[in-house]
């Protein structure tokens, strides 16, 4: 099973009433059960035995999220230029290429500021707002998921 769909399946039930999911597919099986905060447990086994994953209670997650929240970084200031789509981010147009935008650089909208590949097929990502590239906060090759900020433009 793919491991983003099992996370999902993860938070699904500790967000849910549901103490307990079992999903059975072709290539295995999936037990995921809610019990008292503890650390998250998982085996992943080969084939068709059951991978199990104890998810701990709401209460927990959101005791740990609030934790959490003081100590991260401050909110990049700026408009955020966020990918369209999940694919591989690139700064420019092939490996040897000039970057389309550099942190520090002015750039008008509808420029193109990188390209996100996603099925074999080079997507050129446009600024949607005219001003200066402050950070760019994806690597050259980085996988990107879909709401991704990719840029900083003030």
């Amino acid at each position: 099973m793919d491991l983003r769909k099992l996370k999902t399946l993860i938070d699904l039930v500790s967000e849910s009433n549901v103490s307990e999911l079992e999903i059975t597919e072709a290539e295995g099986k999936v037990r995921i059960v809610k019990s008292a905060p503890a650390a998250a447990v998982a085996q992943v086994v080969a084939a068709a035995p059951v991978a199990a994953v104890t998810a701990p209670v709401v209460q927990a997650v959101a005791d740990a999220a609030s934790a959490a929240a003081p100590a991260a970084a401050p909110a990049p200031v700026g408009h955020t230029v966020k990918s369209p789509m999940v694919g591989t981010f690139y700064r420019a147009s092939s490996p040897g290429a000039k970057p389309f935008a550099e942190i520090g650089q002015t750039i008008k909208e509808g420029e193109t500021i990188c390209i996100v590949e996603a099925m074999k097929i080079l997507n050129e990502i446009e600024a949607d707002k005219s001003g200066t590239i402050t950070q760019i906060l994806v690597e050259n090759g980085q996988a990107v998921e879909y709401g991704q900020p990719l840029f900083i433009i003030e």
